[in-house]
């Protein structure tokens, strides 16, 4: 629900178990002198390394990390060969942490294309260092997530991006009908190792701990089979990398809250609502200044901006200009996806139908739907469906190739003989064809309904019926 405060106070909405008093800043500095004199003697976290590498986490860590797969790292190890190797080596590993003497290895460079154009690094560390990671994670992440704000959603248990743009919504709802939107550039590459190793030091006092986060920290980057030093950043890869970016980013939530601004951030996609264009500019330039004195940060100016809801996405979504906001996808995301399908079915050229549209399609369409099913605006579902289909007649009218086989096929559809050899030889494109009344009336929308293809619509309006 959306409180009123009073006047000439960016406001944001209450809800519940949102806590009160500890964000003041006084607070914060209280515990910035605390880490500068080692005041920091909570028995909890004096031990924190007996806790990691206890059997019960290690196991559900080795779980986990099982589960999730990924790439080898530098020494080339397999997930598979990983429970094989710690039979060996677990004890001496075990040792070195307790000792504090273990050295992670460096992480591998992988480089992946962004939606948007560009690169993202990505740091890929071996099995083994995942491992502990995923350990160090599941220990230090019950002491950091209590201490969180309530408007941070990105990597925490029991949070999603889907609560993240719900609260949006509420926000302009409740009358914060102008948008700060703060891209943070290259934010996983550009962490203070510094200002972080602080932020940990203050709710963390085992120096073994400390220690190889630093490590890992510093553990440098292998690429071209030569490794470089890090002296910044957290690499996107591993387990404890999402936590870390979280602790960083705490300092920014706490001076929202400070301010009494409404937000949402995700990771590092970060929404301030306001009331007007004036207050949301003089904003952008207060809170961009403190992200780079504070955090030593930078901010994108270029990507940042001030603007209405329904102008921006928001993890994917948009909204209408309406006094009640409703959902939409946001049309650069329909873009995207409209590219990664062309690619699919591409390559799904030759393939038979009913096994292309059960094995590689409809695993997309799904997931995706899944993803969007808050959407309330279903005219870009009906698009899409209506642009699938005509995709699929594409594809069979490319395997066909020539107008005699293109004929026979058209009349068993209903057809009639003299109408099917005028539409094989039209001379036209496949994707013409694809969207002509003949190819539509031998293969209407029930024909694929039939091969089980997933509407985008349809699954929509069935995730919606039931929430």
């Amino acid at each position: 629900m959306v409180k009123e405060m009073p006047a000439k106070r960016e406001e944001k909405p209450k809800f519940p178990g949102r806590s009160s008093g500890r964000n003041q800043r006084g607070n914060s500095e209280k515990a910035s002198s605390a880490t500068a004199r080692g005041d920091n003697t909570n028995p909890s976290t004096t031990q924190l390394m007996e806790a990691v590498v206890e059997r019960s986490n290690m196991l559900l860590a080795l779980r986990r990390v099982e589960s999730n797969r990924g790439s080898a790292g530098v020494d080339e190890m397999a997930v598979g060969d990983l429970r094989g190797y710690l039979k060996e080596h677990w004890p001496k590993i075990k040792a070195k942490m307790l000792e504090g003497s273990y050295r992670p290895l460096a992480v591998r460079r992988l480089q992946i294309a962004k939606p948007a154009g560009g690169m993202r690094q990505l740091g890929i560390p071996t099995v083994v260092d995942r491992l502990i990671q995923q350990a160090l994670n599941q220990v230090l992440s019950p002491i950091f997530d209590c201490n969180f704000s309530e408007s941070s959603y990105g990597f925490r248990p029991g949070r999603s991006a889907h609560q993240a743009v719900r609260q949006a919504q509420a926000c302009v709802a409740g009358g914060k009908r102008w948008l700060v939107d703060i891209d943070l550039e290259k934010f996983f590459d550009r962490v203070n190792h510094d200002i972080l190793m602080s932020r940990v030091a203050r709710r963390v006092s085992d120096k073994r701990v400390l220690l190889l986060i630093r490590r890992y920290l510093q553990a440098g980057i292998m690429e071209g089979g030569l490794v470089t030093a890090s002296r910044e950043g957290t690499p996107q890869g591993g387990p404890l990398s999402p936590l870390l970016s979280n602790i960083v980013l705490d300092d920014l939530d706490k001076e929202l809250e400070r301010r009494g601004l409404w937000f949402c951030r995700y990771a590092d996609d970060c929404n301030i609502h306001v009331s007007s264009r004036r207050a949301g500019q003089r904003i952008l330039e207060s809170i961009t200044g403190f992200v780079q004195r504070r955090l030593k940060l930078q901010v994108n100016r270029d990507k940042s901006a001030v603007a209405r809801p329904w102008q921006r996405k928001f993890l994917g979504y948009s909204m209408t200009p309406r006094f009640k906001p409703r959902l939409k996808v946001a049309g650069l995301l329909v873009k995207r996806f409209r590219e990664k399908l062309k690619a699919l079915f591409h390559k799904g050229r030759g393939r038979k139908l009913e096994r292309f549209i059960e094995q590689e399609l409809n695993p997309i369409l799904r997931g995706w739907g899944n993803y969007f099913q808050m959407a309330e605006v279903e005219g870009r579902f009906e698009e899409l469906d209506q642009w699938v289909r005509r995709k699929l007649r594409q594809m069979l009218w490319r395997q066909w190739k020539r107008n005699h086989t293109r004929a026979r096929r058209l009349i068993p559809r209903g057809l009639a003989k003299q109408r099917a050899v005028k539409s094989a030889t039209n001379g036209r494109g496949s994707w013409w064809n694809a969207g002509a009344s003949h190819m539509n009336e031998a293969f209407f929308r029930r024909y694929f309904d039939h091969l089980g293809l997933v509407s985008l619509l349809n699954h929509n309006r069935g995730v919606l019926k039931t929430a």
